[in-house]
């Protein structure tokens, strides 16, 4: 089809926003592979995360600065805004209407697709900042196609520890084994951040049947809404 191809997706940019620099470049690979050509802009702030830590996850506190990314992102031409950070993902709906361009969550499609084909889903995070949101946000689709879902939710924290230290294969074994674990009592298993989706590469085929990863969905909506612009 004509709109896979560069030509289509030359001049046309999409700005990302992100809270961790781990995201950058997978998001990056996502974008040029389902939109060759399209310009990237990345907005990185990594403190947003440690604040949500100290403050009891009060993303309010969030809300000006993020917004203010947001207008940067369209002043600087993009036609899309994608938000990289579920933690954060609340804050999409509020600012939307200040901002003319689209808005898309990364964890919005994963979760409309998590509800569309299962009941009892697995959560699972490194953070609990991203817990809630995620939660809350499953059980609105869920809503929304007057479904009921039961929810088991877990946040490996000392994966997130191990990250933190600068131990990558630590932090991957360490969350494989927690998502194995989640996957024998659940249909499907959410990984609520998009920083985590490489650890199911090391999962057979079969296996990342069972795992929904917030990235590709979320780009694949990215796309969806440029070609319907």
């Amino acid at each position: 089809m004509g709109e896979s191809k560069p030509a289509y997706w030359s001049g046309r940019k999409l700005a990302i926003i992100h809270t961790t620099p781990l995201t950058v470049e997978t998001l990056k690979v996502l974008a040029n592979e389902q939109m060759p050509g399209i310009e990237i802009v990345n907005l990185v702030d990594d403190s947003i995360l440690p604040q949500l830590a100290a403050n009891g996850d009060r993303v309010e506190e969030i809300r000006v600065r993020w917004s203010e990314y947001a207008r940067i992102a369209e002043q600087l031409g993009a036609e899309c805004i994608l938000n990289a950070c579920s933690s954060i993902g609340e804050l999409c709906g509020q600012v939307q209407p200040e901002i003319g361009v689209p808005i898309v969550r990364i964890d919005e499609a994963v979760a409309e697709y998590a509800v569309r084909t299962a009941s009892k889903i697995g959560v699972a995070a490194t953070l609990a900042t991203t817990l809630a949101p995620t939660q809350r946000q499953l059980r609105a689709k869920a809503e929304q196609a007057g479904k009921e879902v039961e929810l088991v939710a877990v946040v490996a924290s000392t994966a997130y520890k191990l990250l933190l230290a600068g131990d990558k294969d630590g932090h991957d074994t360490e969350l494989a084994e927690t998502l194995r674990r989640l996957a024998e009592d659940t249909e499907v298993v959410v990984l609520a951040q998009a920083s985590m989706a490489r650890v199911v590469e090391r999962f057979s085929p079969e296996e990342r049947k069972r795992f929904l990863t917030s990235p590709e969905l979320g780009m694949a909506r990215v796309k969806q809404v440029l070609q319907n612009q």
